[in-house]
């Protein structure tokens, strides 16, 4: 079996592939103060729930945004799992070409979102990823990684409205179903899902125009469902777009098609 581990702001992701499919994940929240024993103990038990025992784990590959839960996340599973993970990150040759200004700055899961969508969508391709931050990225139609935008997370911007102002309370995230709320709620759910539309419609339109072409556009994170019932340019959601590009990469390092 192999462990994928999708480490972001707010969840650590996993997921197990038996051979080429993906049996089982879960997550946990991301704590960078836990202890190396903390994780490696709340792994494990992960690991049970899901009836796998951490001796049938082959290996394990990782890709992170948070560079302090490293160490003590790295040392928990060599510890605990038995492993020492493949980390993926800017400098590794994922096969594609890196246009950043400077490649070690693009975050790893928007790089290995950009592998699976531009293996399993093809190009040109933009992938909106609702995370702590909503990130856009950007393939040319030579499958070259641009680069893209980043707007602060759904979540966020909620929790900032919230805590900034006196009178607005804390709402859940949703179609009001409407565009002129009627009542606090509704107008605060009305600026957040609309706004949030429009935002999302806006950048993949004038991103479409700089890619040319059939630009294809693929959505995922924990809110791409919601915000896709009413956005006019995602084509596909795919809630497991990163544990397919952490796949496609480890099956191409065995193979020896990247060095």
């Amino acid at each position: 079996m192999l462990l994928l581990v999708d480490v972001g702001n707010t969840n650590i992701v996993f997921g197990i592939y038996q051979e080429d499919t993906l049996v089982s994940s879960f997550r946990m929240s991301t704590q960078a103060d836990r202890s190396l024993d903390e994780m490696g103990v709340l792994i494990l038990q992960f690991l049970a729930l899901k009836n796998v025992k951490a001796e049938e784990i082959e290996d394990i590959i990782l890709a992170s945004v948070v560079p302090q839960i490293m160490y003590p996340l790295c040392k928990a599973l060599k510890s605990y799992v038995g492993r020492e993970p493949i980390v993926v990150d800017g400098s590794m040759n994922l096969g594609m070409k890196n246009k950043y200004d400077n490649p070690k700055e693009v975050g790893a899961d928007r790089l290995v979102n950009a592998v699976a969508a531009k293996e399993l969508y093809g190009t040109p391709c933009i992938i909106v990823d609702f995370g702590t931050a909503t990130t856009f990225c950007a393939i040319d139609k030579n499958g070259d990684y641009l680069g893209g935008s980043i707007l602060p997370g759904i979540k966020i911007s909620l929790d900032a409205l919230f805590s900034k102002t006196a009178k607005l309370p804390k709402i859940e995230i949703e179609d009001p179903g409407k565009i002129i709320g009627t009542n606090t709620v509704t107008s605060m759910q009305s600026g957040i899902f609309y706004g949030y539309v429009g935002s999302v419609d806006y950048i993949v339109d004038e991103m479409t125009k700089e890619l040319g072409g059939d630009t294809k556009v693929v959505a995922t994170g924990g809110l791409s469902s919601l915000i896709s019932t009413k956005s006019k340019t995602i084509q596909t959601i795919d809630r497991k777009l990163t544990l397919k590009g952490l796949k496609l990469i480890y099956d191409r390092l065995k193979k020896g098609e990247l060095k």
